[in-house]
């Protein structure tokens, strides 16, 4: 995994802290936010929305990276049709890191149907920040420096993973 500095890593977590306050879950309660490091530095902040349907909902994680690799939304370009937000909606599709957070106390990790969308944007060893809602915790006792963040990737958390590159395979004839 790539590391992360250490202002990196609070941005990161700070961002989805803010990123769930947009949330909107009015059936589960379970507000969800995410944020996704670019690799050109930027923070696009995700959180879930929820539909009455309830299979029309979308994920923070998901959230974070139709954002990112649409770029900016069609209102601010048909608000404010810049060349500066032209330019943005260019879209980013290579990242460096991702942080999701609760309101659980607990690190909570990604669902399938993220996992998937996240190996299909994302290198299998890219740092995942699972963060407790309490952070920053430490625990005095086991010296715990992660403050209660658990660190993953996507290459632990989804193994023998379907990827892009699978489709590239040579395959019989049918």
């Amino acid at each position: 995994m790539a590391a992360l500095s250490e202002e990196q890593r609070e941005a990161l977590i700070n961002s989805a802290f803010e990123g769930k306050e947009f949330s909107y879950s009015p059936y589960s309660k379970f507000r969800v936010g995410a944020a996704l490091l670019a690799s050109d530095g930027t923070i696009i902040k995700g959180a879930n929305i929820e539909n009455a349907s309830y299979g029309g909902t979308i994920c923070a994680e998901r959230t974070a990276i139709v954002k990112s690799a649409v770029g900016s939304s069609l209102m601010e370009i048909v608000c404010c049709p810049t060349s500066d937000s032209l330019r943005q909606s260019e879209g980013k599709r290579s990242f460096a890191a991702l942080a999701v957070v609760t309101d659980v106390k607990s690190a909570i990790s990604p669902c399938g149907l993220c996992r998937q969308v996240i190996r299909e944007f994302c290198a299998q060893d890219m740092p995942i920040l699972l963060v407790p809602a309490d952070y920053p915790q430490f625990n005095k006792d086991s010296g715990d420096a992660e403050k209660g963040v658990k660190q993953t990737s996507i290459g632990e958390l989804l193994p023998d993973s379907f990827g892009p590159e699978h489709l590239e395979l040579p395959r019989g004839t049918i």
